[in-house]
């Protein structure tokens, strides 16, 4: 198992200043995932130049080669069902343009999001069904499936195809998208081969899940992310899960997200990433979203935390430079 890091957490640097601090504070971290479009901001990666310019792509492969890294996945995690037509063309192309360019880069793993459609024609805002007996909920679920997600996601599949073979679009289990957990990823996972999953514990903690069984019952996990919670107990008492705020800085939240290790130990984490690497998933990007510390810092917790799970401590990277 490789251990990487989502280069998110560093929006404010350069790729060659991310790449020097990632090797100096967490030198076990050897891979990166790199932001492309969709949600996730991509300072790093100009994809229309990389796309068009071949001279361009050499030197920027050549950049994160040089420090030792290699690119695990691109992240262009989105809503490409969006109501809003302008946001869903523009995640689209997003989605599209990552697809093509990681068949230029050699790279093999994509990460995305299933997307979340309106709940009925004419809705102007997403409608996440997560179930209800209220009239207005009923059908929900099927009705976007049916019209809007298996439709995209087939044509979409058959693009990856001819784009690139051997690709996987990893999608995230993330509440707010169709696709959340083991039920709705199996439905999913039936419309092609190139879909599969990405797996981030932190996204199960919260829904109360257990991700070693999630890893055990899902059929296809192409990819992972490493972050951790921790649980608000005096606020869950009195408001419990469902919570109307996703604010990671709010201390009366039920939950927040937290740096590997910050919530479960590393004995969790080994069990997790050996559950994973029987699974086949090679790499696992360290995915920073912790209030309480610096990106930095937390990376470079995280880092320490996995590494002593795999029983691992000296750095696996050597640079190009120095072979």
């Amino acid at each position: 198992m490789r251990l990487g890091v989502v280069l998110e957490a560093f929006l404010d640097r350069a790729l060659d200043d991310t790449l020097a601090l990632v090797a100096a504070r967490a030198p076990q971290v050897v891979d990166v995932e790199v932001g492309v479009g969709g949600f996730a901001p991509h300072p790093h990666c100009d994809v229309e130049l990389l796309l068009h310019d071949a001279t361009a792509r050499r030197r920027w492969s050549r950049s994160v080669k040089d420090r030792g890294f290699a690119v695990s996945a691109l992240n262009a995690s989105g809503n490409p069902l969006d109501p809003d037509e302008e946001t869903a063309r523009r995640h689209d192309v997003d989605l599209r343009n990552a697809v093509r360019l990681a068949a230029l880069l050699d790279v093999e793993r994509v990460v995305a999001m299933a997307g979340c459609p309106p709940g009925a024609p004419g809705d102007r805002t997403a409608h996440f069904d997560a179930g209800g007996w209220l009239p207005h909920l009923a059908g929900v679920h099927e009705r976007q499936w049916q019209d809007a997600l298996v439709p995209y996601w087939t044509e979409l599949a058959e693009f990856v195809h001819r784009e690139h073979p051997d690709l996987l679009i990893c999608i995230e289990l993330h509440p707010g998208t169709c696709v959340y957990n083991v039920e709705t990823f199996e439905q999913f996972a039936e419309i092609s081969q190139h879909l599969a999953a990405t797996l981030d514990p932190s996204h199960l903690f919260w829904q109360e899940m257990d991700p070693l069984v999630v890893v055990g019952a899902l059929s296809r996990i192409g990819h992972a992310h490493a972050k951790d919670i921790v649980f608000n107990s005096g606020e869950l008492d009195l408001n419990g899960l469902l919570d109307r705020r996703w604010n990671a800085v709010d201390a009366r939240a039920p939950w927040t997200f937290a740096t590997v290790g910050r919530g479960h130990g590393s004995a969790w984490w080994r069990s997790f990433l050996t559950a994973l690497g029987e699974h086949g998933v090679e790499s696992i990007s360290i995915e920073h979203e912790d209030p309480t510390m610096s990106a930095e810092q937390g990376v470079a917790d995280g880092a320490r935390c996995l590494a002593d799970a795999l029983g691992t401590s000296a750095p696996a990277r050597v640079a190009e430079h120095a072979r």
